[in-house]
């Protein structure tokens, strides 16, 4: 059928229609027309005050498909994805088995291109993850695979490290590294500082975050290959960050939405939601952030969905394994970051960037074009209830929260999702 947005914003850089506010007529996968005609429609859904972006994607969320399907399957995930603007999602390797093998990326793409929800795997550079042995990562290439890493996990090794970045090459690849060092991070279970030593709790050094990275960027200024530094928490990362793009390096790096919000505060009731990886850091790590974000350094935000199972986490914190569901909450902290980012900037790290990185064909919105949208109310105020979550796990600690900012629409592949 015909539906008609009603006098939405258009922010789409690659648009000529960027910055406008018109009539958005979409019917079959494609944008009809775009105008100030009353076309008409099936269905007309009045946009004023909302903006109409390119389908929003997430770069490293977790699904447990295969084998940790109690956690998050692929219908859940993409349920819970269209819900919160998503309509194309990079996958995590870390499932069991890993993603590491031709069928592993087939059985993830199958039905891709009828889908709302597209996936796109991210395979292993070790197998199963443990950094010890290097998978077939041109295989894996050919696949499908859109990147390589070990996703939740760091990859120690430093000789399988400069060898992975080497390989890539030969395609032009991507290395994605969640960098912190194990050993400085052994057995720690909140950012440390202040509140840590008040809470008697072994703390996570940004230290650790930092000689990972800085090991991560002399390896690449050697091999002259790609990385990106994923969901990082540390200023002094964005810094190292910054003075290795100013060398020229192929270099990139990511933070969740919510690490820019949320700070080590949070802990003090044991809450184990707030228990995530890399943790929670301070305030002022918060004003950093935002400030890397608002000049480029970081080029991409995450919702960082990592679903855990209650007996993982209705348990002592010291036991509690982290991770934060954030797929349908991740507009309301775009809104909350707006009021001090342009909502350009923040579209562009969740529309245009992630897809360039992986080299993925961008939408852009424009008559004929195809129909890859997200519609967004950012005044829209509600409350994420236990019976609105879509994913099969339930580590949030944004529940009975009333949350300003709500995804209305997401089309993409001939279908679409409302917000009924």
């Amino acid at each position: 059928m015909k539906i008609l947005l009603q006098n939405p914003q258009i922010l789409d850089k690659r648009s000529a229609w960027h910055r406008k506010k018109k009539n958005v007529l979409i019917q079959g996968g494609k944008i009809l027309e775009i105008g100030d005609k009353s076309y008409n429609a099936d269905r007309v859904i009045d946009a004023e005050g909302m903006i109409l972006s390119p389908g929003w994607f997430d770069l490293g969320a977790f699904c447990g498909d295969p084998g940790l399907e109690h956690r998050e399957d692929i219908s859940s995930l993409s349920k819970a994805a269209q819900a919160g603007g998503f309509t194309e999602v990079a996958l995590l390797p870390n499932t069991s088995p890993s993603i590491q093998s031709k069928n592993d990326i087939a059985y993830l793409i199958r039905k891709n291109d009828s889908k709302l929800v597209q996936i796109h795997p991210i395979a292993s550079v070790t197998r199963n993850n443990k950094g010890e042995e290097m998978t077939e990562m041109i295989d894996l290439y050919e696949g499908g695979a859109v990147a390589f890493s070990d996703g939740l996990r760091s990859i120690h090794h430093t000789d399988i490290f400069l060898k992975s970045l080497q390989y890539i090459k030969k395609f032009d690849g991507l290395l994605i590294d969640h960098a912190n060092d194990h050993w400085l991070d052994l057995f720690g279970q909140m950012n440390e500082g202040p509140v840590s030593a008040s809470l008697g709790l072994k703390g996570m050094p940004e230290l650790s975050e930092e000689v990972a990275a800085s090991r991560n960027i002399r390896l690449l200024g050697y091999s002259e290959s790609r990385l990106h530094l994923l969901n990082i928490s540390s200023p002094r990362v964005i810094e190292l960050v910054r003075s290795a793009l100013k060398k020229g390096l192929q270099l990139s790096c990511s933070v969740t939405a919510y690490q820019a919000l949320l700070d080590d505060t949070k802990l003090t009731d044991f809450d184990t939601n707030f228990k995530v990886a890399p943790p929670l850091r301070d305030r002022s790590s918060n004003e950093k952030i935002i400030k890397g974000i608002k000049d480029g350094i970081i080029s991409v935000i995450s919702s960082g969905h990592l679903p855990v199972d209650e007996e993982s986490k209705v348990v002592e914190f010291d036991h509690a394994e982290p991770g934060i569901i954030n797929l349908q909450t991740f507009a309301s902290q775009l809104v909350q970051l707006s009021e001090e980012i342009s909502w350009e900037d923040l579209l562009e790290k969740v529309t245009i960037n992630p897809r360039q990185l992986l080299k993925i064909d961008l939408p852009v919105i424009g008559a004929g074009e195809r129909a890859n949208l997200t519609l967004l109310d950012p005044g829209k105020r509600w409350v994420f209830s236990r019976q609105e979550n879509l994913s099969k796990s339930c580590n949030s600690p944004f529940f009975n929260e009333e949350l300003k900012g709500k995804v209305v629409a997401v089309f993409n592949n001939s279908k679409y999702w409302l917000d009924a």
